[in-house]
């Protein structure tokens, strides 16, 4: 009877464990996954910032050595993030694919522009910025008409600074949440031995040595559980990578090292300050508080 008592312990007991380490597991890989979010969001609202251009007409009789000139100069600009001519030809195709119809047979000439499609780099898409690179280009002599979509840059510029900051907001709010979740996996388990713990306090223990087995064993399902959650992390850091190759996400190793090491740590911590104050409130109660 003993006997079948004690493997039923013994099952509870490696039960409470793993769930344990699975919840521990799953709370640092959402943290993972956040800190991924947060460290990559400039890199996310650059990408957006990037993808708007400006479209610099060229004037008609613009001789191509002085559009070759004017196309070095561009591309030697700091704001410059890359630089695309398109030829008076190639619009009329693109317009023809896009409407459907050949504009240039009841017109008979061809009223389109030679161009530049100038993608900036994002630091300068702002409406100041923008406003600035305007002026510039259209005080060019070679230059027809620079055109943008003013409204875009000022709608994207103003969501970028409130998705960030909400960003910001939500990772401070759900790290709160986190180390709720974990501290109270770790209270769990610590609670199906507050019995031991008050027994070890009446044979005379020390709260130090009877805490000490508690720490440790908590900061082990913490490294477990940081393990893996960072296999998790690793393989999805992966999947993105290979889904969105634009972001460039395993180039960037410093920053993942960062990441991993700081969720490694964060389960070491989280567990051991949980286990401490834990222990610490059992070894407070009174013996017949223990039933409550």
């Amino acid at each position: 009877m003993s006997s079948s008592f004690e493997k039923y312990q013994k099952r509870r007991l490696r039960s409470s464990y793993i769930s344990a380490v699975m919840s521990i597991a799953f709370v640092l890989f959402l943290i993972g996954l956040l800190g991924l979010l947060v460290l990559n969001t400039k890199k996310i609202s650059d990408y957006f910032k990037e993808q708007a251009s400006i479209t610099v007409f060229l004037k008609d009789e613009v001789e191509k050595d002085e559009r070759l000139s004017f196309e070095n100069t561009l591309q030697k600009k700091e704001y410059t993030k890359s630089l695309t001519f398109i030829s008076k030809e190639k619009a009329a195709e693109i317009a023809k694919k896009e409407n459907g119809e050949d504009f240039m047979e009841f017109l008979g000439y061809n009223p389109l522009k030679n161009s530049f499609d100038l993608f900036v780099k994002a630091d300068y898409v702002t409406p100041e910025k923008m406003s600035e690179i305007e002026a510039e280009l259209s005080s060019n002599d070679a230059v027809f008409e620079v055109s943008y979509d003013k409204p875009l840059i000022g709608l994207l510029t103003e969501n970028v600074k409130k998705i960030s900051l909400w960003v910001l907001i939500f990772s401070t709010i759900f790290a709160l949440i986190a180390m709720l979740l974990i501290n109270n996996s770790i209270r769990l388990s610590v609670y199906a031995k507050r019995f031991t713990i008050k027994t070890m306090q009446m044979v005379g223990a020390t709260k130090r040595f009877i805490r000490r087995p508690f720490i440790w064993s908590s900061i082990k399902l913490g490294v477990i559980g940081a393990m893996v959650a960072l296999i998790g992390l690793a393989a999805s850091v992966y999947y993105l990578n290979d889904y969105f190759p634009e972001f460039n996400l395993l180039q960037d190793i410093q920053n993942l090292g960062i990441l991993f090491g700081a969720v490694f740590l964060a389960g070491l911590f989280i567990t051991w300050i949980s286990a401490f104050f834990a222990t610490q409130r059992f070894l407070n109660l009174r013996t017949d508080e223990l039933y409550y």
